[in-house]
C-alpha cells in the first residue's frame, strides 16, 4: 500500500505465549493499524500502520496501557551553534521527525538537548549526524569536570574576542561621539575620518568577530529557515557594503563635495556590543545551574575502604557496593549504607534541611554526602554512583530544568516565525522610506531597515522562560523541593486544594501503644501473646506499634498458623488453633461480633485523637488496643501557612472519624474525609477534581500512589532514600509540611519570574520595531539593546536563586 509504514519496538515484561497473543490482539484492533506481529523469543513487535491514521506514539502508548513496556533509551547532548530560540527550535523540530525518537526537548539556556528514543529505531549517531545536516552539532554530555572546562573555555574565547573587536571599533566610535554638537569639543586625530582607515579597521570585526553570525546565517538560509545569525548578518552588512559603496564613490572622484557620512561604526559597534552581550549571558546563564554544582559539591571526594582486614583510602568512584566503609567523626558518608558497627549522630540538613542531627545505630540506614558528627561508624555500602540519594537529587534536577513547561511551547511557536517576519517589516520599512518618505535617499531609508533587523532578535523571547525554570527548580532543590519537570513547576501555582494524608503526614508515622483493655474471663497475657502473634506478620504501621507494646507486656512467643491482612479493615489470624480478628467496628461487624461494651472507652480515647482497634477470638470480643501517632511539630504552622497562600485543606485517611476528626482540630483543618480504604483515595481525589477544584496530594508515595497519580500535583513526602516516587509529581525531601508550602511559593515565584522575563521580551520587541521603523532609533543603539536585553532577562531569572522563605 502507498500510505504504509513499519514500526519495529523492543517490549519488556512478556512472560509467555498469552502475553504476546494479547498485545498482538490489542495492536490489531487499533484504527490505522495494518498488521501487528509480537516475537515473543526476540521480546520484539513489528508494526505495519497508516500514518495518516495512527502514529508511532500512539502504538506505544497502547502496548503501555496492556501493562507492558517499550524500551525508550534517553541520550543528552550538548548543542554547539544555538544562537537565539529559532535555532533551539529548528533542532528540536528535526529531531522530533526522525524516525524512532519519541521526544527531544532543546533547551537554549543550557545550551542541551534531551532525546528520548528506540533504540532499534535510531541510534545517537543517527542523530547527531541528522543535526550536523542543519548546521549545527551534537556532543555526547561528558563528565561534569570536563562540561565545565569547555564552558570556561568557551567563555575565555568570547572575552577575547569582545577585546579584539572592542579595540578595533573605539576608533570608529570616537569618530562617531565627535559628529554629536554637545560632544564637538573633543578632540579627535583627523586620521580617523580617514574612509581607509576606517575600512581597516571595521573590515576584521565584520568578517572575523563576525564570522559566526555569518556561518549561522548560511546555515539557516540553505535549510530554508531564519535566526538571529541572519538578522545581524543582514543588518551589519547592509552598513558595511553600503558605507563601502559611498566612500569609494567618493574616494574615486564620481561624488563630489564633503566626504558622505559612513556607516562602519554602526556595523562594527553592533557586532561588539552583541559579542559583549553574548559573553555576559553565557557568565549569567552559567549560574543558574548553580545549584547542581553546589550539590555536586556535597559529595565526599574519597573513601576509607576495609578490605581484606586493611584500611586504605580510595577515590569514591572505586567504591562497589558491599564494600565496607570506615567513617570517623567530622567526615561525609562516602556513600549510601547501612550501619554494620558504631554509634553516632549524622547532620543531613544538606539533604533533608533538618537541622537537628538523627542518631545513628547497627542497622540504620546512613545517606551519601552527610556528615557524621560524633562517632565513629562502619557502614556497608548499599548503593554507589548514579544509585545514590545525593545523584537521585541531582538527576530530577537536571531532568527538571532541561524540560519544558506548557508556557515555553506556546512562546517557541511565536519565536518560529518571527525572524520571517521580522525581516518582512524591515523590507516594507526600506521601501516605504525610499519610495515614499524620503523618495530617492537611500541612506534615510537604510538606517530605521538596520535598526529593526538588529534590534528586533528574538533572544530575550527564547531565554525567558528556561533562565527561569532552571533557576527556580535549582533553588526549589536547595529547599529539599524536587519538582520532576518545569510542567510541575508551573503547574503548582495553579492549585486551590490541598489534601493531606493522615499518617506520616500530618502526624510522625511512629505510633506507639496507648492502651490495652480486656473484657470478660479473658486472660491478659494469652491476650496479648495471641494478639502479638496476628499482627507480627502485618507490615502496617499500627501493627509495629502494637507488637513493640506487646513486648513489653513480657508475651510468649507463638507463630500464627495462617495470616491475611484486610486492607483498611484489620486482619485476620489463626492462633494456637483459634481465629483471631483485630480491627475496626466494620471488621467486627462483618463478623457479627459485638463489640458494645468497648464502645465508650474506645470513644473516649478517639476523642482524643488515638486508633483504637478491637480484637475479637473465635468470634467473642476479648480486647480493645489504642495507639497514639503524635502530630509532628511543624504540622499547625505549616498548614497556617498553607491557608495564608489562600489554599482550601483537606485531611484524607483511611482512619476513623472521630479520630481523623480530633488530629485535624488540633492542626486546624476543617474538612476531613476518614474511613477511606487506600484503593478508594484516587476516587476520592477525582470527586474534588469534579467540583472544579485544583487538587494537590501530599502523600507518602506508598499505598498514596493512585492518588498522588490522580491529583493535579502529586507531592511525595519522603527521605532522600526514597526520591524516585515515581507516581508523584514533585518529592518533598525530609517529613516537614512546611515543603509543600515552600512548593507553592516557589512555583508562584517562578511562574511570576517567568511572566516578568515574557512580558519585558514581548514589550522590547514589538515596541522596539515601530520606533526604529520610524527612524527613532540609531543601529548602534539598537545593537546595545538588543545585547543587553537577553542578559537582563537572565539576571532577572537570577533573583530567584536569592529567594529565601521567611
Amino acid at each position: 500500500m502507498k500510505n504504509q509504514k513499519e514500526l519495529t519496538l523492543d517490549i519488556q515484561g512478556m512472560t509467555c505465549a498469552a502475553c504476546s497473543n494479547r498485545i498482538e490482539k490489542g495492536l490489531q484492533r487499533m484504527d490505522g493499524v495494518q498488521e501487528a506481529n509480537v516475537n515473543l523469543t526476540l521480546e520484539r513487535s513489528t508494526v505495519v500502520y497508516d500514518p495518516e491514521k495512527v502514529q508511532p506514539e500512539q502504538v506505544i502508548e497502547k502496548v503501555e496501557q496492556l501493562g507492558y513496556k517499550v524500551v525508550i533509551d534517553r541520550v543528552e547532548f550538548d548543542v554547539v551553534g544555538m544562537t537565539c530560540a529559532a535555532c533551539a527550535n529548528r533542532i528540536e523540530k528535526k529531531l522530533n521527525r526522525l524516525e524512532g525518537v519519541h521526544k527531544a526537548v532543546v533547551n537554549l539556556a543550557l545550551e542541551t538537548a534531551t532525546v528520548e528514543y528506540r533504540p532499534e529505531s535510531v541510534s545517537p549517531s543517527d542523530l547527531e549526524q541528522a543535526i550536523e545536516q542543519i548546521g549545527y552539532t551534537l556532543k555526547r554530555k561528558t563528565g561534569d569536570a570536563e562540561e565545565g572546562d569547555v564552558r570556561e573555555r568557551e567563555l575565555q574565547k568570547q572575552k577575547r574576542r569582545f577585546w579584539i573587536s572592542a579595540v578595533l571599533t573605539l576608533p570608529l566610535l570616537w569618530s562617531m561621539v565627535t559628529h554629536f554638537e554637545f560632544t564637538s569639543f573633543i578632540w579627535m586625530p583627523h586620521l580617523f575620518m580617514d574612509p581607509w582607515v576606517q575600512l581597516l579597521l571595521a573590515t576584521p570585526v565584520q568578517f572575523y568577530i563576525g564570522a559566526p553570525f555569518y556561518v549561522g546565517a548560511y546555515k539557516a538560509l540553505r535549510h530554508k529557515s531564519a535566526n538571529m545569525d541572519v538578522l545581524v548578518a543582514l543588518g551589519t552588512s547592509a552598513a558595511y557594503f553600503y558605507s563601502m559603496y559611498l566612500g569609494y564613490d567618493w574616494l574615486y572622484g564620481t561624488r563630489e563635495g564633503m566626504m558622505p557620512e559612513l556607516y562602519f561604526e554602526a556595523s562594527a559597534i553592533i557586532i561588539t556590543l552583541i559579542v559583549l552581550g553574548k559573553y555576559f549571558e553565557a557568565r549569567a546563564k552559567g549560574r543558574t545551574s548553580e545549584a547542581i554544582r553546589k550539590l555536586l559539591g556535597l559529595q565526599a571526594k574519597t573513601a576509607r575502604v576495609i578490605r581484606e582486614g586493611k584500611e586504605e583510602q580510595i577515590p569514591l568512584e572505586e567504591v562497589k557496593t558491599g564494600d565496607l566503609l570506615l567513617v570517623k567523626p567530622g567526615e561525609k558518608i562516602p556513600v549510601d549504607g547501612e550501619v554494620v558497627e558504631g554509634y553516632s549522630a549524622v547532620d543531613e540538613s544538606m539533604l533533608t534541611g533538618e537541622s537537628i542531627p538523627v542518631e545513628k545505630d547497627v542497622g540504620d540506614q546512613v545517606i551519601g554526602a552527610t556528615v557524621n558528627h560524633n562517632g565513629s561508624l562502619r557502614i556497608r555500602a548499599t548503593r554507589v554512583g548514579k544509585d545514590t540519594a545525593l545523584a537521585q537529587i541531582v538527576k530530577v534536577v537536571e531532568e527538571a530544568q532541561g524540560s519544558k513547561a506548557d508556557i515555553q511551547r506556546a512562546v517557541d511557536k511565536v519565536s518560529s516565525i518571527f525572524v520571517p517576519v521580522v525581516v518582512a517589516i524591515s523590507v516594507l520599512t526600506f521601501l516605504v522610506w525610499y519610495m515614499v518618505i524620503d523618495p530617492g535617499n537611500v541612506t534615510s531609508a537604510l538606517i530605521p531597515t538596520i535598526s529593526i533587523l538588529v534590534i528586533a532578535c528574538p533572544c530575550a523571547l527564547g531565554l525567558a522562560t528556561p533562565t527561569s525554570i532552571m533557576a527556580g527548580s535549582g533553588r526549589s532543590a536547595e529547599l529539599g523541593v524536587l519538582f520532576k519537570g518545569g510542567e510541575h513547576l508551573e503547574h503548582t501555582q495553579r492549585i486551590d486544594t490541598v489534601v493531606l494524608d493522615k499518617t506520616g503526614t500530618v502526624t510522625e508515622g511512629k505510633p506507639s501503644l496507648t492502651d490495652f483493655v480486656t473484657y470478660g474471663s479473658a486472660d491478659e497475657k494469652e491476650m496479648a501473646t495471641m494478639l502479638h502473634a496476628a499482627e507480627r506478620r502485618s507490615e502496617h504501621p499500627l501493627a509495629t506499634a502494637i507488637v513493640d507494646g506487646m513486648k513489653q507486656l513480657g508475651v510468649d512467643r507463638l507463630e500464627a498458623d495462617s495470616f491475611s491482612a484486610i486492607p483498611g479493615h484489620g486482619v485476620e489470624a489463626m492462633v494456637a488453633g483459634r481465629n483471631v480478628l483485630v480491627g475496626t467496628r466494620k471488621l467486627m461487624a462483618e463478623h457479627q461480633v459485638d463489640y458494645k461494651e468497648a464502645l465508650s472507652s474506645a470513644e473516649a480515647r478517639e476523642a482524643r485523637g488515638e486508633t483504637v482497634m478491637f480484637m475479637a477470638v473465635d468470634g467473642i470480643l476479648t480486647a480493645h488496643v489504642a495507639v497514639a501517632d503524635q502530630l509532628k511539630s511543624s504540622s499547625k504552622k505549616a498548614i497556617e501557612r498553607l491557608k495564608a497562600l489562600g489554599l482550601d485543606i483537606v485531611m484524607l485517611t483511611g482512619d476513623n472519624e472521630r479520630t481523623a476528626r480530633a488530629v485535624a482540630n488540633d492542626v486546624g483543618i476543617e474538612q476531613v474525609i476518614a474511613e477511606v480504604l487506600p484503593k478508594d483515595k484516587s476516587e476520592q481525589i477525582r470527586k474534588l477534581q469534579k467540583q472544579g477544584r485544583t487538587v494537590a496530594m501530599v502523600g507518602d508515595g506508598l499505598n498514596d500512589a493512585p492518588a498522588l497519580a490522580t491529583a493535579d500535583v502529586g507531592m511525595a513526602i519522603g527521605s532522600a532514600t526514597d526520591i524516585p516516587i515515581e507516581a508523584a509529581d514533585l518529592t518533598l525531601l525530609g517529613d516537614d509540611l512546611h515543603r509543600v508550602a515552600d512548593a507553592v511559593l516557589m512555583s508562584q515565584k517562578t511562574m511570576r519570574n517567568i511572566k516578568q522575563n515574557l512580558f519585558f521580551a514581548f514589550v522590547y520587541n514589538t515596541s522596539a520595531i515601530p520606533i526604529a521603523a520610524a527612524g527613532l532609533l540609531a543601529p548602534w543603539v539598537a545593537g546595545a539593546a538588543m545585547a543587553f536585553s537577553s542578559v537582563s532577562v537572565v539576571l532577572n531569572a537570577l533573583r530567584l536563586q536569592r529567594f529565601q522563605i521567611k
